[in-house]
């Protein structure tokens, strides 16, 4: 599809080379002329001395209205004069030798170049007189000369009626495509400084959120340290219990107690560099779709609940807070299937659009009733779908849950699409 940058670029061409065509065709018209004129004499016309002098005039007349002054074609009265000069000059040289009928053929384009409205269609007939006379031969001498005379002025007169008139409308529609096209590129950029200044401005409201008060940070620092600690914990305790029951098998005691290790130094790891404030180490090494694939790979080989990971649209980097928004939402909502679900399936789905990205996690576990969820704090210390949601929010999106006792959970998260380069 053609761009309205290259449409205004090619009827820029378009008007750069009629104009140059309107410039040179006078010139190329009275050579022709001159040269026919020298080398075959009219032998009812002028001296060719008297003929040449014309012609240098003619010359003269047109490059000084306008090859000299082109900015003179804007100034109606004058251009006026020059058109009516033009004529005059044009009937001389055709009085002189009929050959100099290919220079009043330039009356045809000038017409359209200097005149207003319907004064073009005088300036056509005029032309078409002078044309004719230059194409019979010279000014009719006798009854059949001036019949076959009168056949051309009406034959050129006519022809040059129509296309006038066709030309006409192509250059109403010629104007109104220009201003359509001028408006469409200024719709365009005012479209893009807008989505620019939104961009700057969605990137200004995440810095002061993060930056809002110590009382904001003492919050945020709370959440990341409760949640990752808690979350770990969570899974210490489950492989310690797992190697108390496998004490008479020595492999799979060494693996939980070996799960149980790996997840205390994950933990501390986190809960150092949310107090630092810090993206988690996941995603300092990975993109998102595969941080969240690699943490879906990690908590299935901890609970033993298969987890499967899918991006759908085309990745791209993201906002540093954007990013770790999704991601804690991934270990939340993880967290709470380990937790509660009682799930032998779990489906995470994070999908680019144009203007959000959204994370999909649903499990087959026994579910609950949305309208009766708990507290902001749950009865074990965490703070569940209240925590996921404030960090949502908190960079502009927003959270969904879908759930009924028996028939699974679903949880959506959606956060606008803030692009990573913007700060």
């Amino acid at each position: 599809m053609t761009s309205t940058a290259e449409q205004v670029d090619r009827l820029a061409v378009w008007e750069s080379r009629q104009a140059t065509l309107y410039r040179v065709m006078p010139y190329v018209g009275l050579l022709v002329g001159t040269l026919l004129a020298a080398s075959t004499p009219a032998p009812r016309g002028l001296p060719l001395p008297a003929t040449l002098a014309a012609a240098v005039l003619a010359g003269c007349w047109v490059a000084w209205f306008i090859t000299v002054h082109p900015r003179w074609l804007a100034r109606r009265a004058l251009m006026a004069v020059y058109y009516i000069g033009l004529l005059t000059c044009a009937a001389v040289l055709v009085v002189g030798s009929p050959w100099y009928g290919f220079f009043a053929w330039i009356g045809f384009l000038h017409a359209f170049l200097v005149l207003p409205g319907r004064w073009r269609f005088a300036g056509v007939a005029a032309t078409g007189v002078l044309v004719a006379t230059a194409q019979s031969g010279g000014v009719p001498s006798s009854p059949a000369h001036w019949l076959f005379w009168s056949v051309l002025v009406l034959f050129n007169a006519g022809a040059a009626g129509v296309v006038s008139w066709f030309s006409a409308i192509t250059e109403r529609q010629n104007a109104n495509r220009k201003l359509l096209v001028t408006e469409l590129a200024e719709a365009n950029r005012k479209l893009a400084d807008t989505a620019r200044e939104n961009a700057g401005l969605h990137a200004q409201l995440l810095t002061q959120a993060r930056e809002a008060g110590v009382l904001d940070e003492r919050q945020r620092m709370a959440r990341e340290i409760h949640d990752t600690l808690a979350q770990g914990l969570t899974g210490i305790i489950t492989q310690l219990e797992a190697a108390e029951q496998t004490r008479d098998r020595s492999a799979d005691w060494r693996r939980h107690v070996n799960n149980a290790l790996a997840l205390a130094r994950e933990s501390l790891t986190e809960a150092r560099r949310s107090v630092r404030a810090v993206r988690p180490e996941s995603l300092e090494t990975a993109r998102l779709p595969d941080a969240l694939s690699e943490l879906g790979a990690r908590w299935s080989a901890l609970h033993g609940v298969r987890a499967d990971v899918h991006t759908t649209g085309a990745p791209r980097p993201l906002h540093p807070e954007i990013e770790v928004t999704l991601l804690r939402a991934a270990q939340e909502a993880l967290a709470n299937v380990a937790r509660h679900a009682g799930a032998s399936r779990v489906g995470l789905t994070l999908s680019y659009m144009a203007d959000v990205v959204t994370l999909d996690v649903r499990d087959d576990g026994v579910g609950f009733d949305v309208a009766d969820q708990p507290a902001p704090r749950q009865p074990d210390g965490g703070y569940g779908l209240t925590a996921m949601r404030q960090r949502v929010t908190r960079v502009g999106g927003e959270l969904t849950v879908e759930s009924e006792p028996g028939g699974g959970t679903a949880v959506s998260a959606s956060v606008p699409a803030l692009p990573g380069g913007v700060r």
